[in-house]
């Protein structure tokens, strides 16, 4: 039993999106049966990861962060001792973009709403942003927007809202994995600070 029905409200967003014509993505996604990328984990989760928007993989298979980025994503939550199956992983474009290019500002204003009440359900304590695009739309979601910077400044810096939503938070920007796939350089500074995360988990604020 969920008392706050939890899966119900996140699988009406997962509907809503299977539908979402208004979207300049959907005829796109639909002439290449493509699905929507809505989220996947624990939605009781307290760490929330948010990516920018599915690749071709993602799309395939309705499942965020299954190409080679998500394995590097896995393997930077391993080592730090996180289980994928306990947190929540999202993006906040939900429609893969063609030719995996950037989201278009419009794409993500129209998308927005869908990851707003992804965050009102699961209430996550720690928010990872994944990309300079999810950087900056979650600071400013919470208020944030002056901390804002680049994300090669901001990236393993701990930021806390009392949030414009209903729960505080704390936001964790990072680079975004894709990013690290040629780059040995990246990679590394993300599997340093991923290291960030320990301090929440010996707080036993792991799901």
């Amino acid at each position: 039993m969920d008392p706050e029905n939890r899966d119900e409200k996140l699988k009406a967003i997962r509907d809503e999106l299977l539908g979402f014509t208004q979207s300049p993505l959907y005829l796109y996604r639909t002439e290449n049966h493509y699905f929507p990328v809505v989220g996947q984990g624990n939605h009781y989760a307290t760490f929330m990861f948010i990516g920018e928007a599915p690749g071709k993989n993602e799309a395939m298979t309705g499942r965020p962060f299954c190409g080679a980025a998500g394995k590097i994503l896995d393997k930077l939550l391993e080592s730090v001792g996180i289980k994928r199956e306990d947190v929540y992983i999202t993006n906040i474009v939900k429609d893969r973009p063609q030719n995996n290019r950037d989201p278009e500002p419009e794409e993500i204003e129209l998308y927005a709403p869908f990851l707003d009440r992804q965050l009102e359900i699961i209430k996550p304590k720690i928010i990872v942003t994944l990309g300079r695009f999810s950087m900056a739309y979650i600071m400013k979601r919470f208020g944030l927007e002056h901390e804002l910077g680049p994300i090669s400044s901001l990236h393993g810096t701990i930021h806390t809202s009392n949030s414009l939503l209903s729960f505080p938070v704390t936001i964790i920007p990072m680079y975004h994995p894709a990013a690290s796939i040629y780059n040995t350089t990246t990679r590394e500074q993300l599997f340093n600070d991923f290291q960030i995360l320990r301090q929440f988990i010996n707080k036993n604020e792991v799901a």
